[in-house]
């Protein structure tokens, strides 16, 4: 797990001019820098990257725009967040989505989704299952989530939600499998809707579990990655997403 040093580099240290004859210590240009990237690293999840001023001196509506920062990734659970493009074109489908279904939203493994959905609209009920319990700091919007332990979940999820978004951690049928089987125990009966963010590999496993089809929009992560994403849905979402793929 990559973690974050609690305190500044050592080149920070080494930068700091106690010989100085001023009363405060001086950081040289590289010194401070470093210093800023490091404080940029303590920024938790939904905290925007602008300042004080900029948070409130914005507009109303102006929070969308605002880029929402996560813990760090940790390769070794296969987590990979959403760019900023992405996350936001997601999260507003799902507000379209949960305005027009009367729904909750379960966020199935996508974190960097939940965090945008709660950015956009704070009082958004929006549920997050998750394996990785550095998000046990959303409360009551944290479930713990094991895709090996696909239905063991409260009892109060099951057919509870309308929009179910889920992105499985590993490239693999097994996992799709499973990650199957909890948005089949999530989603209501009738009338929800499912979206899947996956790798291309995946497209006709999906279909066969999920009955879902390829969207023109292709989703991007931060870190760039070797695998091709695709978005998939169980509704046509005609213009929008990029529209249903025709030839895929």
């Amino acid at each position: 797990m990559a973690e974050v040093d609690e305190k500044p580099t050592a080149a920070v240290a080494a930068e700091v001019g106690e010989d100085d004859d001023d009363d405060a210590p001086k950081l040289s240009a590289r010194a401070l820098e470093a210093l800023k990237e490091f404080l940029a690293g303590q920024q938790l999840s939904g905290v925007p990257t602008g300042g004080e001023d900029e948070e409130e001196g914005a507009g109303a509506g102006s929070g969308a725009a605002e880029e929402v920062r996560l813990v760090s990734e940790d390769w070794g659970l296969s987590q990979f967040w959403y760019d900023r493009e992405t996350a936001e074109t997601v999260a507003a489908e799902v507000v379209r989505l949960c305005a027009a279904a009367g729904s909750l939203v379960a966020c199935v493994a996508c974190p960097t989704l939940y965090a945008y959905l709660k950015k956009k609209d704070p009082s958004m009920s929006a549920q997050l299952l998750e394996y990785d319990r550095r998000f046990e700091r959303y409360g009551g919007d944290f479930v713990f989530y094991d895709y090996n332990q696909p239905g063991d979940l409260p009892s109060k999820m099951h057919h509870a939600y309308g929009v179910v978004v889920a992105d499985p951690p590993y490239l693999s049928k097994e996992c799709l499998e499973k990650v199957a089987q909890t948005i089949s125990f999530l989603a209501r009966p009738q009338e929800s809707y499912i979206l899947l963010l996956t790798g291309e590999v995946q497209m006709d496993i999906a279909a066969e579990l999920l009955d879902v089809h390829p969207c023109g929009f292709r989703p991007q992560h931060t870190s760039k990655l070797g695998n091709e994403f695709r978005l998939f849905t169980n509704y046509n979402p005609k213009e929008r997403l990029g529209g249903w793929q025709q030839d895929a």
